[in-house]
């Protein structure tokens, strides 16, 4: 079993036990206002396997499971058969938590905001995809073919632009951050 394929086992059991559990939610959400008084920072790791719905699960998934299978298989090639799937897991790992840092000091003191979902590191590990294969096209919705470093500069100048102007409930600082 390939590491990338237990992210992606592990991200849609943890979501579907927080889908029927609440207070699994509630406990393991990035929620920046609570951390700071709890020191609960475990939440910047564990919000990266919690997701809103059913279609932001699958969305997630399949964009890791697209690009997660290429990097892993790279990193096996440089590391080897059993330390590539580990720096595979570090790897992703690190880049949820370094996601979600900037919405913590941004979201500290502010109540109202929560956060949850894998799009953050997806983010990261599509974007290691782009910079090892910039013109390779990507497509998006599977029709529209666009090279890898213009949908990825197109992706950074939206999710900075959202970050700031959309009301959504979407953290796109995570995503900016993450990529």
């Amino acid at each position: 079993m390939s590491a990338n394929f237990l992210i992606i086992l592990l991200t849609c059991i943890t979501s579907y036990y927080a889908f029927n559990n609440h207070s699994i939610f509630e406990k393991f959400k990035h929620f920046p206002y609570r951390e700071v008084r709890d020191k609960s920072y475990v939440r910047w790791l564990t919000a990266g396997f919690l997701h809103g719905s059913w279609l932001h699960l699958l969305i997630n998934m399949f964009v890791l499971y697209m690009f997660g299978a290429y990097v892993e298989r790279l990193l096996v090639e440089l590391y080897g058969m059993i330390s590539g799937p580990v720096v595979y897991i570090v790897l992703y790992l690190a880049i949820i938590v370094l996601a979600n840092i900037p919405t913590y000091l941004k979201n500290r003191q502010n109540p109202a905001f929560a956060s949850i979902g894998a799009s953050g590191a997806v983010s990261g590990i599509v974007f290691i995809y782009i910079l090892l294969n910039p013109w390779q096209k990507i497509y998006l919705y599977g029709i529209i073919g666009i090279h890898g470093i213009i949908a990825g500069i197109l992706y950074l100048i939206y999710s900075s632009w959202a970050s700031r102007n959309q009301k959504d409930h979407i953290d796109h600082d995570a995503h900016f951050y993450g990529a």
